[in-house]
């Protein structure tokens, strides 16, 4: 049976995030920069065995389309935020992004990775591995990696870890629901058998009750009789 997920890749304007997505999709690189308003992309792959049928969003980094933003994390279940190490601004854009995820799914734990994009430009790096690592601590340990969309590094490991945690979660939910449905019925069934001692305790104090009613009348029908003599 295919799963359909839907990813949303997040981030500031000009980080990479259209070109880290077509270099998984299409497995080319577009260098040109052109401000994204939103795309959509599918992709089947198979993860573990379980093939997989994604819809991924690349959203809009610009302030102007924060409402379309929430639609798309409201209907997502795995995130991509996406930082350059290049621009030390857009990590801490991040920090922003990640807490509007939470607050919109109203979860502590959602599928998420982090990503340090444009790895291979050493030149112009100002932020380092390290500093990547630390937020990644913060946020409790989300997996982190450092990728290069020219190159594909990491490319293809990013997007396969979100599908990862996405189905870690999908049968946490669906084992709990299992568990809960076990011990309904439990409690159930446990019920069912004490409504039915108390309904035999019932009839046998009721059938004691005959019999000493019964013993009685006896005794007093034997205490009347009597004997007359002439």
């Amino acid at each position: 049976m295919r799963a359909d997920y839907k990813i949303v890749v997040l981030g500031a304007g000009g980080v990479g995030k259209s070109s880290v997505t077509v270099q998984f999709v299409q497995g080319v690189y577009v260098e040109s920069y052109d401000p994204t308003i939103e795309d959509s992309y599918r992709k089947l792959i198979e993860v573990d065995g379980r093939a997989c049928d994604l819809e991924i969003l690349d959203t809009a980094g610009v302030a102007q389309f924060t409402a379309m933003r929430e639609l798309y994390i409201k209907s997502g279940k795995g995130f991509l935020l996406v930082y350059s190490v290049t621009d030390e601004n857009s990590l801490t854009e991040l920090l922003a992004l990640r807490e509007q995820v939470l607050r919109i799914k109203d979860l502590e734990n959602v599928p998420m990775v982090l990503i340090g994009n444009k790895s291979d430009l050493d030149d112009d790096r100002v932020l380092s591995i390290d500093d990547g690592i630390k937020v990644s601590q913060q946020w409790g340990l989300v997996p982190f990696y450092e990728t290069s969309a020219m190159y594909k590094t990491n490319v293809d490991e990013a997007f396969i870890d979100v599908v990862r945690q996405i189905m870690l979660k999908e049968a946490q939910i669906s084992a709990e629901k299992k568990q809960q449905k076990e011990l309904q019925k439990q409690q159930a069934l446990e019920g069912d058998k004490g409504a039915a001692v108390n309904g035999a305790g019932i009839d046998s104090e009721s059938v004691l009750k005959r019999n000493r009613q019964s013993t009685a009348s006896k005794k007093s029908k034997s205490h009347s009789k009597c004997c007359t003599i002439v």
